[in-house]
């Protein structure tokens, strides 16, 4: 079947109704990320970073990334280990008269080989298994998207344990625990070849994790990323929760606010930034109309830039729902927070979700 995404006409065989299947795997559900890709692209290339033209989609399958990334001037590589996806990526790139470099190559194995200024992983299930070769092949910027969300935020727990090298734990802000264990994954990964990142757009949207991260091959700034993970201390009870920063835990006995004795560790986890704002705003200026997540796509990145740097979010309907009250209006909800004297945002991981400098209680007292 014919495919329009932005400014090119794909091929993708028919998809099964679950899984990858046995066909060259396409999913149009993704096509927010991809529309987020292209803008990020624009706004990377025209930053003080963007000095590179070359961009390798990893793990091609139906060629889509690349064959959007090539319509936008990069000079790009596609690998796959399908012959099908090759041949399939091959004819959508002439399909659009577009120049590109297709190989039936192991993804691993090529980008230990070659290096690109962007390298783009995107592969069905868990990224870990290419980051390795990805920071390895990367001068200037790695795109990486994780699908498996449950071992991500812990619904999966041993799974999440395995793949990601921490403890994650099924909070009331799963999402978000899961964007901030992957990349402390990725930095952790990053930081044994001495090489630096710092996320400049992040986001949790539905079935997937997605992040930018910006490379230095310095080990000074491999270290300042490590500086940046730590640990999450979570009450299952009350919902209290905070963080330490240090690659060493020192988890509470207790809960200093209800007393509960069963607060959780997880971590290590990523504390900093998940994402640059001048660089969340770049990337909405270039989101255009031919997209067809446009308008999506700007409520998400207007969501991004305006979120509250604090490592993670509160749902107001759990906590409703925790006290035995009614939820208010999410603008009341955010009015009263800052006439407490606290700081507040909304965040994109949801319409009711807000971060805020309020601990638990404080929240309680300021908007009941």
């Amino acid at each position: 079947m014919e495919v329009s995404e932005g400014a090119v006409v794909v091929e993708v065989p028919e998809q099964p109704d679950h899984g990858a299947g046995d066909v060259v795997f396409f999913n149009p559900k993704q096509e927010l990320n991809r529309d987020v890709t292209v803008a990020a692209l624009r706004a990377h290339r025209e930053s003080d970073h963007g000095r590179g033209r070359t961009y390798l989609d990893a793990t091609a399958a139906s060629g889509v990334r690349g064959v959007r990334a090539a319509a936008e001037g990069w000079e790009v590589t596609c690998t796959d280990i399908d012959p099908e996806a090759v041949e399939l990526a091959r004819a959508n790139l002439a399909r659009n008269d577009l120049d590109g470099e297709v190989a039936r190559r192991n993804a691993n194995a090529h980008m230990h080989e070659a290096r690109y200024d962007v390298v783009d992983v995107d592969p069905f299930g868990t990224a870990i298994p290419f980051a390795d070769a990805a920071f390895n092949s990367a001068t200037e910027l790695v795109c990486v998207t994780a699908t498996d969300t449950a071992p991500l935020c812990g619904a999966h727990f041993q799974s999440g344990v395995r793949k990601y090298g921490a403890i994650p734990r099924n909070t009331d802000y799963h999402a978000e625990m899961g964007l901030r264990i992957l990349l402390s994954a990725l930095a952790r990964t990053a930081a044994r070849y001495d090489v630096g990142v710092t996320p400049v757009l992040s986001h949790a949207t539905r079935h997937y994790v997605r992040t930018y991260l910006r490379v230095s091959g310095r080990a000074t700034d491999a270290n300042a990323a490590l500086d940046e993970l730590g640990y999450l201390y979570h009450c299952p009870e009350c919902l209290y929760r905070e963080h330490d920063p240090g690659l060493v835990a020192d988890p509470l006995d207790d809960c200093p606010n209800c007393g509960g004795e069963q607060v959780l560790t997880a971590g290590p986890v990523w504390l900093g930034r998940a994402h640059d704002p001048a660089f969340v705003a770049a990337t909405r200026a270039h989101v255009t109309e031919e997209m067809g997540t446009a308008k999506r796509a700007r409520r998400l990145l207007d969501a991004l830039e305006g979120e509250l740097d604090v490592p993670t979010h509160y749902d107001q309907h759990v906590l409703s729902k925790r006290w035995g009250i009614s939820a208010i209006g999410m603008d009341e909800f955010l009015e009263r927070l800052h006439d407490a004297g606290h700081e507040a945002s909304r965040s994109h991981f949801g319409g009711t979700t807000v971060k805020t400098t309020a601990d638990v209680e404080e929240i309680r007292r300021a908007t009941t």
